[in-house]
């Protein structure tokens, strides 16, 4: 089963999305800024990339700006962060058999695929 972090209005999320689409792979969409994942499955996520939580932020949201920049966030408190603002992560987010990759640029996702 493969899983996309999907955001319809960003176009690496959408390149993303139609790059598995012509591979043949019909990915569950989940449109994280409907359905926010859960801090425990963010945590997961992040393990899975192997990345700190900073490193899955966008930093050049508002969000960003208002809530985490210039504040010494603990690891679990900048992944509650996410949970709570999700225009906070980073997307688009493909899992596969316990990988994950972030689709910047798109083809990175076939690394884990």
């Amino acid at each position: 089963m493969v899983t996309i972090y999907h955001n319809p209005r960003c176009s690496k999320s959408r390149q993303t999305l139609a790059l598995l689409q012509d591979r043949g792979i019909n990915p569950e969409i989940v449109e994280y800024l409907v359905t926010p994942p859960s801090a425990e499955t963010l945590s997961q996520l992040l393990a899975m990339l192997g990345m700190p939580a900073d490193a899955l932020m966008r930093h050049g949201e508002d969000e960003y700006q208002l809530l985490v920049k210039g504040k010494n966030l603990s690891e679990q408190e900048a992944v509650q962060m996410m949970s709570n603002h999700p225009r906070l992560i980073e997307r688009p987010i493909v899992v596969s058999g316990g990988k994950a990759a972030i689709g910047r640029p798109p083809e990175h996702v076939l690394t884990i695929l």
